[in-house]
């Protein structure tokens, strides 16, 4: 099924481009925001998506409405192979190197190196800490036992 979202002025009759281009020129300057055409979202709106569900062309070519497949990767191949490029080089360095096996770990262990006792399993705790339920109740754990 197409879906079609026409708005409508209070008399029933179709909103033109005129006027939603007038509205996005007055909201860009009451924000002072940098210029930008009403397509640019629609581009702004299939990069992002495709960003966001790990590059499923088809599944953005039918949300924005694109008839071919081929207008989604000749416009926008390029967000799928700067994507594929950052895969190879994770796949790569966890491959030869051995490191960075979780690449979420990475992001966590930046900045809060913690010295764990002998007998604590880091990797099990970084798997319970990973859980965002888990952390958020040891962490009001914690502050609990700071206080007394």
């Amino acid at each position: 099924m197409n879906y079609n979202l026409v708005m409508a002025t209070p008399f029933g009759l179709p909103v033109g481009t005129s006027s939603l281009r007038k509205a996005l020129n007055d909201l860009i300057k009451e924000h002072n925001l940098p210029p930008v055409v009403f397509h640019s979202l629609r581009h702004t709106s299939v990069t992002y998506k495709l960003k966001l569900n790990g590059g499923d062309i088809k599944a953005v070519q039918g949300d924005s409405g694109h008839s071919q497949i081929n207008m989604v990767t000749d416009v926008y191949s390029h967000i799928i192979d700067d994507d594929r490029r950052k895969n190879a080089e994770l796949f790569e360095q966890a491959f030869y190197e051995k490191k960075d096996l979780d690449p979420s770990m990475r992001a966590r262990a930046a900045g809060n190196t913690v010295e764990l006792p002998n007998n604590v399993d880091a990797e099990l705790l970084a798997k319970v800490l990973s859980n965002p339920e888990m952390a958020a109740l040891l962490s009001t754990l914690a502050k609990s036992l700071e206080s007394k």
